[in-house]
């Protein structure tokens, strides 16, 4: 049986849960005929307009600049002058217009961003002065001759990019292995066990182990069997190994665990060896966790100089065999490059600068490219 209706000339607005009050230009209420608008327009504060911040800056700015043109300061004291005016005078407008709770939330907002800019501050000042004093000593000849017997002007950094490549080649093949074995270990099998535990807290200390140290460790270690005095660009892959390990350790013990047990409980299930699971299941799945974690490890130890500067020393030839003789690296080279650029100092300054532009754009390449290989490898979602 249905129930009458009544049927009315016009239908008052409704502003229950999830119903939006149709809103007139200026930013308020729009009011139905009939209707009182000032009470509907209580509804919806009024909000300064998008220009608002643009504004307070530019007039921040100006303020700030006055203010060191007339003091002779210089930039620094213009913009902490500009910045003071902007978080006073923004929240100030916005408490006056759009009261207490949106200028707090203005006030939370420009925090955030200030401390952005503070902590991009000296990343983009590094980038600028590497930049613009690297660039200048970047040519062919930059890149494919060594320095051997030059004095002065000319030569190029081919021996120490094929130093850095050899030496963290092979600092790789000895820590990735062990690396991802320790953390399968604790993962799959050592759960709870002792020998777990004091993986565990070896694995933590050696994570804060200063980069000397392991150069220390890897020079006391060859000293014991080739003798005192001992350089060698092996020596130098052990003691950027001792600063990986723990890395790849981590990173690749934090991928397996982020592996839902359902998928090693199904394996089990269907008669599959526990090792043939963590084969074939577990490790491709967590295939690009473990990739990115070892590229960010390598990107993490191409750019240090003390162990190095120990263990695998400086010559100005060209070196390809890792088990003999010094053998240079770009971080050494920069090292050198600047504390004893030669006569004239300008052509070895130069060439500092352009190594470590270089060395700057492999590390930042190993990083991109560990993020596409993440992406690459991630499982699909099907959808």
């Amino acid at each position: 049986m249905s129930t009458p209706t009544r049927s009315t000339s016009r239908s008052a607005p409704d502003l229950s849960a999830g119903a939006t009050p149709p809103v007139s230009g200026d930013g308020g209420v729009e009011a139905t005929p009939g209707e009182p608008a000032r009470a509907l327009n209580t509804l919806v504060r009024p909000q300064l307009p998008r220009w608002a911040p643009l504004l307070v800056a530019l007039g921040a700015v100006a303020l700030g600049t006055l203010v060191a043109v007339v003091l002779g300061r210089g930039p620094v004291a213009a913009a902490l002058v500009a910045a003071v005016t902007f978080h006073v005078v923004m929240p100030v407008w916005s408490n006056v217009v759009e009261g207490g709770r949106r200028a707090k939330d203005r006030v939370a907002t420009h925090v955030m961003w200030t401390a952005f800019v503070l902590a991009m501050l000296p990343l983009v000042t590094l980038l600028w002065q590497v930049i613009s004093n690297g660039l200048p000593a970047l040519s062919a000849e930059f890149f494919t001759y060594s320095m051997r017997n030059v004095v002065g002007e000319g030569g190029g950094i081919y021996h120490a990019i094929m130093g850095t490549l050899i030496v963290t080649a092979w600092a790789t093949l000895i820590s990735v292995p062990i690396g991802v074995l320790a953390a399968i270990y604790l993962v799959e099998y050592g759960q709870g066990s002792r020998l777990a535990r004091w993986i565990t807290f070896l694995v933590d200390v050696m994570t804060g182990i200063p980069s000397i140290v392991a150069g220390l460790f890897a020079y006391a270690l060859f000293v014991l069997i080739f003798g005192p005095g001992v350089r060698m660009g092996f020596g130098g892959a052990v003691a950027l190994a001792v600063l990986m390990v723990p890395v790849v350790v981590r990173s690749t013990e934090e991928m397996l665990k982020l592996v839902p047990n359902e998928l090693r409980e199904a394996s089990y299930a269907l008669g599959v060896p526990k090792w043939r699971t963590i084969t074939k299941v577990v490790l491709p799945t967590a295939m690009a966790g473990i990739i990115t974690g070892v590229t960010l490890a390598i990107a993490r130890v191409a750019g240090e100089t003390a162990p190095l500067l120990i263990i695998a020393g400086d010559t100005d030839s060209l070196n390809l065999n890792a088990f003999s003789e010094r053998m240079a690296t770009l971080p050494v080279f920069i090292y050198y490059s600047y504390m004893q650029p030669g006569v004239p100092a300008h052509f070895g300054q130069e060439r500092a600068w352009g190594a470590a532009l270089v060395l700057i754009a492999i590390v930042m390449g190993l990083n991109l490219l560990a993020r596409a290989v993440g992406k690459y490898f991630a499982p699909k979602t099907g959808r």
